[in-house]
């Protein structure tokens, strides 16, 4: 008898545990009822409130996105196969829209995910949603047409574009290399430290004539020098395996010199066939040597103007950004897009203007903002005689 006791307060003790087992998640599963301020949505949003007079005003509308009204409908329309949400029973959904803007509005601030819901009056959770999804569907959308793969053509438009707004000539790109602050990652250890002590990763970018983003390369980590995230990066792969296609050789102006087409960068770069880099410090007491570094310090500076432009529109740049490191990919690439887009489409020159004039460059300060740390720079010869076919050039075709 005493077993049969004890198997029925077994199944006792067994069932009572399911009971509560059942009601735990029955209670975990009931959704609470939305905040009051959420509710009030559609009456103190600043999305019903201030966006309606913000269209109204073109010169503020520009000051709180960044862009045109124009630009933004154009980018509105194109995302939103990806971004529009069904109306149910139950709720309207967040307009296509009202996401762009929520979106635009963290990009062009920094400000945090809570004080934008506050803003918006919507919950800091579909906040970070909501940038995320916008972020992942401008880059979709949105690249194809503002920052595809180039052709031999657009490399030739471009080397164009350099040889007429920079004298210099077979130039089809500047490359540099950007750290983007975000926050420390768990267990991450030293893997995004950089040399400049906070945390990062790491935007490689190559931007022709006009400050434009034409290929970049995203989630370096921060410890890398320049010259490491190029060799590890895909756009170098596809340099070296040929599926980028670079045009052929071709006669320096004015002249009978056969120079192949190339990017230039700072001296943390190597130097290769299709990449010119300055001469070292130490060899600039050749008249010649420094005059070159002048002239291509003077075109490389296009890519420090677009990270300029680029971070003073979009504050989060200047901030670190506080999500994880898959998010703060999607959040750099939207900006590139953006970037090009607002080019494309708006054709200011006024922000590049300014901001070409304060960066401005004489003979003797191109070496100031050389990187700490650096990739390996052995050269062939080869490589060293394209190098001194520039030299001679900028030598007899001085500006």
């Amino acid at each position: 008898m005493s077993l049969i006791q004890d198997q029925r307060s077994l199944l006792l003790i067994e069932n009572i545990y399911l009971k509560y087992k059942l009601l735990k998640m029955r209670k975990k599963s009931k959704r609470s009822s939305p905040n009051v301020i959420y509710k009030d949505r559609f009456i103190f949003g600043e999305f019903h409130q201030l966006y309606p007079q913000l269209r109204r005003d073109k010169i503020m509308f520009r000051a709180y996105t960044r862009m045109t009204t124009d630009t933004f409908d154009y980018i509105a329309q194109h995302i939103t196969p990806l971004c529009q949400r069904e109306y149910t029973n139950f709720q309207d959904p967040i307009s296509v829209e009202e996401r762009l803007l929520i979106t635009i509005r963290y990009l062009a601030t920094g400000i945090a995910f809570r004080q934008i819901a506050m803003s918006f009056r919507v919950s800091k959770t579909s906040v970070s949603y909501i940038v995320i999804e916008v972020c992942q569907a401008i880059w979709t959308i949105l690249r194809h047409v503002h920052m595809r793969r180039p052709s031999i053509t657009d490399f030739e438009n471009t080397a164009d574009a350099f040889y007429n707004k920079w004298n210099f000539p077979n130039c089809i790109g500047s490359i540099d290399g950007k750290h983007i602050r975000v926050k420390c990652q768990n267990n991450s250890g030293s893997m995004y430290y950089n040399y400049k002590q906070f945390f990062s990763i790491v935007l490689l970018a190559i931007v022709d004539a006009n400050y434009r983003f034409m290929m970049i390369d995203i989630g370096a980590y921060g410890k890398d020098s320049d010259g490491g995230v190029l060799h590890n990066s895909k756009i170098y792969h596809h340099i070296e395996k040929g599926t980028l296609k670079v045009p052929n050789t071709k006669l320096l102006p004015n002249t009978t010199n056969m120079a192949p087409f190339v990017f230039i960068g700072d001296e943390a770069f190597p130097l290769r066939e299709h990449l010119l880099r300055p001469f070292p410090k130490k060899q600039l007491g050749d008249e010649d040597k420094s005059y070159y570094n002048y002239r291509l310090s003077r075109a490389r500076m296009t890519v420090e103007c677009a990270f300029g432009i680029a971070a003073s529109k979009f504050r989060i740049l200047q901030k670190s950004i506080e999500t994880k490191i898959e998010n703060a990919d999607h959040i750099v690439k939207a900006i590139c897009i953006l970037h090009n887009v607002i080019i494309d489409l708006e054709k200011n020159q006024v922000d590049l203007k300014t901001i070409e004039t304060e960066n401005e460059i004489s003979s003797t300060n191109y070496l100031d903002s050389i990187r700490g740390g650096r990739f390996t720079n052995r050269t062939s010869q080869s490589v060293v005689e394209i190098r001194n076919t520039f030299v001679q050039y900028f030598k007899h075709n001085k500006i």
